[in-house]
C-alpha cells in the first residue's frame, strides 16, 4: 500500500464514519475506494465491514444522551438484529454476489418513501390506535430482523431502513430513532465482521486505517447529526439515499 492509497482510504473512512452516524450508506464510498486502489472485491467487503465497526461504536457513544430510557427496547431489538445478521451473512457466503442486486435499489427507495411520509403515517396510525407498544411490538421486531438479514448480506443503507421502520412503529423523535439505529446497525456490522474475520480474506492494514478514520468520523457525525432539526435531518436522509440508489443503478 502506497502513502497516497493510505490517505485515500483514510479520507473515505472519515466520510463513511460521519455519514453512517448521521444517515447510513458509508459503505458506498469506502468499498469502491478499496476496489479502485487494487483490493479484490471480497477482501474489500470484509476489510470494510470490520474497519467501520469502530466508527459505528463511536457514533453510538456520541448519541448516548438520545439513548436514555431506551435500554429495554435496545436489548429486545438487538436480538432481532443479531439473528438477522447471522442469517444474512450465511446467505452472503452461500448465494451468488448478484442475488439481491435488482431488489436493493427498490428497497432503499421504499424506505426513503417511508421516511418522507413518516410524520403523516404516524399521525394516521396514532388516530387509529389508543396506544402503541413501547418497543414497537412484533411488527417492529420482525422488521428489525429482516433489516438485519439485509444488513448481513449487503450493509449499505440499512440505517435508512431502520429509521423507516422505527418511524412507523415507535413514537419517538427522529434523533432518538437515529440513536437506536446506530446501535442496531452496530450489532449487525459487528456480527458480520466477526464472521468475515474467520471465514474470509481480510487486509488488516486497511482495517487499521478504517478503524481510526471511521472512529473520528463517527464522533464528528454525532456532533453534526444531533444538531440538525428533524426536517433537515430528514432531507439529508433522502438526499443520501437517492445518491445511493443512483450509484447502485450506475454500477
Amino acid at each position: 500500500m502506497s502513502w497516497w492509497q493510505a490517505v485515500l482510504i483514510f479520507l473515505a473512512g472519515l466520510w463513511a464514519g460521519t455519514i453512517n452516524t448521521v444517515v447510513g450508506s458509508g459503505t458506498l464510498v469506502t468499498f469502491p475506494v478499496l476496489v479502485t486502489v487494487g483490493y479484490p472485491p471480497v477482501t474489500a467487503t470484509t476489510s470494510n465491514a470490520i474497519g467501520l465497526i469502530f466508527g459505528t461504536v463511536a457514533g453510538t457513544i456520541g448519541y448516548r444522551r438520545e439513548l436514555a430510557g431506551q435500554r429495554a427496547r435496545v436489548m429486545r431489538l438487538a436480538v432481532a438484529s443479531f439473528l438477522g445478521a447471522v442469517l444474512g451473512t450465511v446467505l452472503l457466503l452461500s448465494l451468488p454476489p448478484t442475488a439481491f442486486e435488482t431488489i436493493v435499489p427498490v428497497l432503499i427507495l421504499f424506505a426513503l418513501a417511508l421516511v418522507v411520509l413518516q410524520p403523516r403515517i404516524s399521525a394516521w396510525l396514532g388516530e387509529r390506535r389508543e396506544k402503541r407498544h413501547e418497543h414497537g411490538g412484533l411488527a417492529m421486531w420482525i422488521g428489525t430482523l429482516l433489516v438485519g438479514v439485509y444488513g448481513g448480506y449487503f450493509t449499505a443503507a440499512q440505517g435508512i431502513m431502520l429509521l423507516a421502520i422505527g418511524g412507523l412503529f415507535l413514537t419517538e423523535s427522529l434523533q432518538r430513532l437515529n440513536a437506536l439505529k446506530n446501535v442496531l446497525a452496530g450489532v449487525v456490522n459487528t456480527v458480520a465482521g466477526i464472521i468475515y474475520a474467520f471465514l474470509a480474506p481480510v487486509s488488516w492494514p486497511v482495517v487499521a486505517i478504517l478503524a481510526v478514520s471511521s472512529t473520528l468520523g463517527g464522533m464528528l457525525g454525532a456532533k453534526i447529526g444531533r444538531r440538525l432539526p428533524p426536517q433537515v435531518l430528514r432531507a439529508v436522509i433522502v438526499v443520501v439515499g437517492l445518491a445511493a440508489v443512483i450509484k447502485l443503478l450506475l454500477d
